[in-house]
């Protein structure tokens, strides 16, 4: 019920910021910004704003606020706020940032912004962020924090409470303490909810977890997300090549991966980034789009040029130009279906070579079937509107090998992409639409050459 109130109220603030801009009134704007919104609640409205409107928001946004408001803005928004800042101005508004955090937001900036930044930090500081930032951004070792509470294993649960008691609190998502050799070697768990119930008495050693698998460094970001999925996990520990601690990932890093990763491959099929700003200049939308809208140019000229090898058939049965696009269109949404399905399991890590030639007979039955009954359904319509049996059997043929083919390029052109280490939500659609495209019209009017010679 309280979450209902709050965000009641947090859209009524919203309301009132929006009446407050209209006006004019920016010092009202500026109350309701620093005390009556939350961070993620300014960066939405950040977000959700045009660029001149945004810049004003922003420089009324109290200096204390702003780092916690850049964590919740999209990348290209952050890295245009944190151009604007110098090397001291950047230090003080990330002082207090987890080391992954600030990571993230450092690994935007030039190579000596960054260095400057550094400098500034003390030793200690300067240290956890240089680790996080000597892995690549998309691994383990990118993702972690290295602010961990560790534990021996011979001590007693009454020492570690004593030992927890003296901290002013503990790092964010902490639902267990890890256990470490004196090298630091990892060891186990030692979960917070069964040592409060523990005998105080009893070692760490008896009541901690050891079924607990570690993540290795260099693991990709996308198989750490699975693995919190799968196992349900607030936080794991991250461990290099020698078993040694390095620091830990929490769940709400991996929510940021799963986020990413679904925007990724919703705004990949059309060819755009997955941070791209809702209000980007004119200029910068306009190039960005160019050089997919480019591709497609070439794509559409291949499939035109099959046409144009037909131009005489078609001169001959004005008709073949009114269907030819069922044809194709059946047969690049019959390739879309397969293609996302394909993709989506190669995601969760479901699909693997044990397993793609069932998933490919699957596919090849199930669209034949389907190609069968549109083929009917079509080539009927297609007779009863031009009296022409022929031209109903040869869009009848046509679909059933468009719509079988695509469903083969539907669930092998994701495999092959992958191991050629190209996207298959961005590469993918538009070689299975250039290839239905293609086949289509070339199934289509090449058996109409060949019935009307």
């Amino acid at each position: 019920m309280s979450d209902i109130l709050e965000n009641s109220q947090a859209r009524q603030r919203l309301r009132s910021l929006s009446e407050a801009l209209d006006s004019g009134a920016l010092k009202q704007v500026a109350r309701i910004l620093n005390g009556g919104l939350s961070p993620s609640d300014i960066a939405h409205l950040l977000e959700s704003s045009p660029p001149r409107q945004r810049t004003l928001l922003w420089n009324l946004v109290d200096k204390k606020y702003e780092g916690d408001v850049l964590q919740y803005l999209g990348d290209d928004i952050r890295s245009y706020f944190l151009s604007q800042l110098n090397a001291q101005e950047l230090a003080d508004i990330l002082e207090d940032f987890e080391s992954d955090d600030l990571a993230d937001l450092l690994q935007q900036l030039p190579d000596t912004v960054i260095q400057e930044v550094l400098d500034t930090m003390d030793d200690q500081d300067r240290q956890r962020v240089e680790e996080v930032l000597s892995y690549p951004e998309d691994t383990a070792g990118g993702l972690m924090n290295t602010d961990t509470i560790t534990v021996r294993p011979d001590i007693s649960i009454d020492v570690v409470l004593r030992y927890l008691r003296r901290h002013r609190s503990l790092p964010p998502m902490t639902d267990s303490l890890i256990v470490v050799s004196r090298r630091d070697e990892f060891i186990g768990m030692l979960p917070i909810t069964r040592m409060l119930v523990s005998n105080p008495a009893a070692t760490v050693r008896e009541v901690m977890d050891t079924d607990i698998e570690p993540i290795p460094v260099t693991l990709f970001d996308t198989k750490v997300a699975t693995l919190f999925e799968r196992y349900d996990l607030i936080s794991a520990p991250v461990v290099d090549e020698d078993n040694k601690l390095l620091g830990r990932i929490t769940i709400d890093d991996v929510v940021d991966v799963i986020r990413e990763d679904a925007d990724h491959s919703l705004m990949s099929m059309a060819g755009l980034d997955e941070d791209e700003d809702t209000f980007a200049p004119v200029w910068k939308t306009t190039k960005r789009r160019a050089l997919w809208l480019g591709i497609n140019v070439l794509t559409a000229f291949t499939s035109a040029s099959v046409i144009g090898m037909f131009e005489e058939t078609i001169q001959q049965v004005v008709a073949l130009a009114v269907l030819m696009p069922i044809v194709a269109s059946m047969g690049g949404i019959a390739g879309s279906q397969t293609l996302t399905l394909m993709i989506r399991g190669i995601a969760l890590g479901q699909v693997s070579g044990d397993n793609v030639k069932w998933l490919l007979n699957r596919e090849f039955i199930a669209t034949a079937m389907n190609g069968v009954l549109f083929a009917m359904v079509v080539s009927g319509a297609a007779v009863a509107w031009f009296k022409d049996l022929t031209i109903g059997l040869v869009i009848a043929l046509a679909l059933v090998i468009n719509l079988t083919l695509a469903s083969v390029v539907g669930t092998l052109l994701p495999l092959v992409l992958k191991k050629l280490n190209i996207d298959p939500a961005l590469a993918g659609g538009v070689i299975l639409l250039t290839t239905t495209d293609v086949v289509g019209f070339l199934s289509f009017l090449g058996l109409a050459t060949y019935f009307y010679a």
